[in-house]
Parts: C-alpha cells; structure tokens; sequence
C-alpha cells in the first residue's frame, strides 16, 4: 500500500460503533451489489464454538445495496489498520477482504476495504428466518460481550446516522421482548 494512497474502510456493522483505528473522516456511503445480513455464525466475539452467535455480513446480491459509513483512515496509520482490521475481521476466514467501490453521499466514489462473507464457508447462515435469528441473538455470547449488546449498538447508532434498517430494528424489538421474558 502506498503511504500517500488513502485508506478507506466500510463499517456496515460493528465498525459503525466502534472502529478500532485512527479515523481522519467519516462520511456515510453506499455499497452496491451487497446487503447488510445476519448471515454469519459467530464463533469467537459474540458466541462460541459450542453455542454459536450470530454476526452481521456484506452478503452478495445485485439488487441490493448496504448504507453504511466510509471511514478515511488517518495518515500513517494505514498499515498498522489494516494489520488489526485483518486480526479482528479475518479470526475464522469466514470474510473475506475485499477492495470495493463506495459511493459517498457527498458525491465522491472512494475504494475502500470491505469485509464479505464467504458464502463457502461453514459459518455461513442465509437461511434463518428472523424470529430464529433473534432466538439466537437473545441468547449468545462471545469473547467480545453479548450477542444483543452487539445488535442494539449497531441499530441504535444506525438509527443515529439516519440510516433506516427494517430487519434490524425489527431484531432489536424482537431481542427485547425474549429477554424481557426470559426475566419474567
């Protein structure tokens, strides 16, 4: 990577919240040809091998696109992020690092580095439907806290950016509800 080349990154998820690395700027984008999707078994941050969570990922599909937020990594700080991003992101291999072209809602078109699931993977999950999803979510935790702390900070700071998520605030509802009943 070249020094004087910017580096961007695409939060669709927990980067959203909580990056990790030195950000210069921060604007919202878009990603066409993905969708943000619970769609990945999570192993290590938010559920274990023996009670797995679940994970947002970029999910391949051309009719869709993914709002989300395009961090500029700070200068000099390139090599050291992409480093953690490839230690936090890549854990399992079930992303995969790509370079993709965001659109950014004040006009410009920025590459940036996403991470995408890899549909051949074993942690791979499309087929849950999302009372299942939110069955899961409810109940699983990982390395990095619970599985639900993991969805209200993703919708509540998507909400914030003014960025609408149907499946998402539907999940988050749903998440409380069986926790308020599993508390009953």
């Amino acid at each position: 990577m070249s020094s004087h080349a910017p580096l961007w990154v695409f939060g669709y998820g927990s980067l959203i919240w909580n990056p990790e690395f030195p950000v210069a700027e921060r604007p919202l984008a878009t990603l066409a040809g993905f969708r943000r999707a619970f769609c990945m078994r999570s192993i290590h941050h938010r559920g274990t091998e023996t009670s797995p969570g679940l994970v947002l990922a970029l999910d391949g599909d051309t009719l869709s696109s993914c709002r989300g937020v395009a961090f500029r990594v700070r200068s000099g700080a390139e090599e050291a992020t992409l480093a953690a991003l490839r230690e936090r992101e890549l854990i399992s291999s079930a992303y995969l690092e790509r370079f993709l072209w965001l659109d950014l809602d004040d006009g410009r078109r920025v590459h940036a580095v996403a991470y995408v699931v890899d549909r051949d993977h074993v942690q791979y999950c499309s087929a849950l439907d999302l009372d299942e999803q939110a069955r899961i979510i409810a109940r699983s935790v990982g390395g990095r806290g619970p599985n639900a702390e993991y969805l209200y900070n993703t919708a509540e700071h998507l909400a914030g950016l003014g960025v609408a998520d149907a499946e998402l605030e539907w999940l988050a509802q749903r998440v409380r509800e069986i926790e308020e009943q599993g508390r009953a």
